[in-house]
């Protein structure tokens, strides 16, 4: 299996610096700072690449349990919402991790596909990387 890098330059301090970021294919980039991670300034932050990743591999991953079901979906929308909190003994925290999904998935009943998409929560890889650490949720509609 393949290993994918990604590279990050921080200038700075922590409130008054910057940073950019780059995958190696070059597909993601940006730039970062204090103010767009924990403030609601321009750019992006590693909570966003983080959202990312989780609703990107989580789709995917429902994906594949709905098709081992017999009920491959025409769709999958997954948002992904991720918190950073302060904590009480200094520094910062991701605790949460909040998915909503709709999908159209022709041939399953309601329950079916909320049990496959509970299954996932746990056979995602990158929700394995976050379990235990990270408060994950999953709110899941069956568009039909």
């Amino acid at each position: 299996m393949p290993t994918r890098k990604s590279s990050a330059r921080w200038e700075g301090g922590l409130k008054g610096g910057k940073g950019t970021f780059k995958g190696e294919t070059g597909a993601i980039s940006g730039q970062y700072n204090f103010s767009s991670r924990f403030e609601e300034g321009v750019g992006s932050n590693p909570e966003e690449l983080l959202a990312t990743a989780e609703a990107a591999c989580f789709s995917m991953a429902l994906g594949g349990g709905l098709e081992v079901n017999g009920t491959p979906p025409t769709y999958i929308d997954t948002q992904a919402a991720c918190t950073v909190r302060p904590q009480l003994e200094g520094g910062f925290k991701i605790t949460e991790m909040a998915l909503t999904v709709s999908a159209a998935v022709p041939g399953i009943d309601d329950a079916k596909f909320q049990e496959i998409v509970q299954r996932t929560l746990t056979g995602c890889p990158v929700s394995k990387a976050l379990h235990g650490n990270v408060d994950i949720t999953v709110s899941a509609t069956l568009v039909n």
